[in-house]
């Protein structure tokens, strides 16, 4: 990477910027100042001119910031240039040349190509040499000997003579060093033994309990993720998060189990079991929240398809009914996974906007968290609209 590729990026930067001002009246022309509803816009603009996505994080990361300091990948590069008009990257850097750059037509040029190019170099008539050639010396060869014509007649021979020094072995007692040897090895062995049971004491006395949880109007498996805090006396309270249609499983060798389960459109639960006498596969049935679901239902439910006529019609129906739901006064916050916008707050009529708006991140809308009054309006609203990264993870 050189700093000529970063200033050609924050040239691509502008020209994408253009093509999407070309059809597109976002909050602030400039790219770098778009947040919420216009980058899922312009999410579905890339997906739809150049058959590719960049996560909102990858948005955050090389957008929100000018000039950057390192380069995006070259798939993305490659993707914005086709969405800027370009066949790929290396053509936008073509046509976008600084005075005096030259792009580098021989950049896959393989290793033997590269050296037989340094050799036609050195080779050259008119080139001086280098460094002064040392004077030849003359070696003497030593004389080559005929084995076939050497005299071994009068050699003398060397003969072995066996080393007849008899080796005295000593006769000690090693019935003391025996018993040492094992003695070692039977305390090694019990104190193996010892550490292994208190390491795993906890498996072999303890039990398994697995609880299914249920939607108690409805009959089947819940449809959220859910939160179960497990409090034990004296310590603190373990977490777990469990996926929509999954049961969870606990050992313990307690005899009393007390949890609290949580989901963002079921009422809380409190359960405390004695295990003495407990089955170990148990169903637990939790209460919807029915103003919750209706809000959460309004805001997924597909408005794509059908005539125009019908199309707007059902949006229309839709934000009559979100109205209906949601107090004017309601706080609501879309949350980030970045560094530079945390949260982000929406007044009524902007969350109505994009959740009525038949854009395809509709589909990875999901909800954190809905609070409503005593009159069963909602008045608190926190939800994340999950990239193309995290839900491939």
């Amino acid at each position: 990477m050189t700093d000529l590729d970063l200033l050609h990026f924050e040239q691509l930067k502008k020209d994408v910027q253009g093509q999407y001002l070309k059809e597109h009246t976002p909050s602030q022309d400039d790219i770098s100042k778009w947040k919420g509803i216009d980058i899922i816009y312009f999410q579905e603009d890339l997906r739809k001119k150049a058959k590719g996505n960049i996560s909102e994080k990858s948005f955050y990361t090389y957008f929100k910031t000018s000039p950057v300091t390192k380069l995006p990948r070259i798939d993305m590069l490659n993707l914005l240039s086709i969405y800027a008009g370009y066949e790929s990257w290396y053509e936008f850097k073509k046509q976008h040349l600084f005075a005096g750059e030259l792009l580098q037509e021989t950049e896959g040029m393989e290793d033997e190509e590269i050296a037989e190019l340094e050799k036609t170099v050195l080779e050259a008539p008119d080139l001086p040499k280098r460094e002064i050639q040392p004077e030849k010396s003359t070696i003497s060869t030593p004389e080559t000997r005929d084995l076939q014509k050497s005299n071994t007649e009068n050699q003398p021979v060397k003969t072995n003579t066996p080393n007849t020094t008899e080796t005295v072995i000593s006769s000690t007692p090693t019935n003391k060093n025996f018993f040492k040897k094992n003695a070692w090895a039977l305390v090694t062995s019990v104190l193996i033994a010892i550490t292994g049971l208190l390491g795993f004491k906890d498996v072999l006395f303890s039990k398994s309990y697995t609880y299914c949880f249920i939607d108690k109007d409805r009959g089947v498996s819940v449809i959220n993720t859910l939160e179960i805090m497990v409090i034990k006396e004296n310590e603190s309270p373990l977490m777990y998060k469990i996926k929509p249609g999954e049961c969870f499983s606990y050992s313990t060798k307690d005899k009393n189990l007390k949890m609290r389960i949580s989901a963002p459109f079921y009422e809380p639960l409190e359960v405390n079991r004695n295990l003495e006498n407990a089955p170990e596969e148990e169903k637990i049935e939790l209460k919807p929240d029915d103003y919750k679901m209706a809000v959460y239902y309004f805001s997924i439910k597909d408005v794509k398809g059908g005539n125009p006529e019908e199309q707007v019609a059902l949006i229309k129906q839709k934000r009559n009914q979100l109205e209906n739901l949601i107090s004017s006064n309601a706080i609501i916050y879309q949350v980030y996974d970045n560094n530079t916008y945390g949260i982000e707050r929406l007044d009524k009529q902007k969350y109505i906007t994009l959740v009525t708006t038949p854009t395809t991140s509709l589909k990875n809308l999901n909800v954190i968290e809905m609070k409503k009054d005593n009159k069963g309006k909602i008045v608190s609203i926190k939800f994340k609209i999950t990239s193309t990264d995290e839900k491939n993870k």
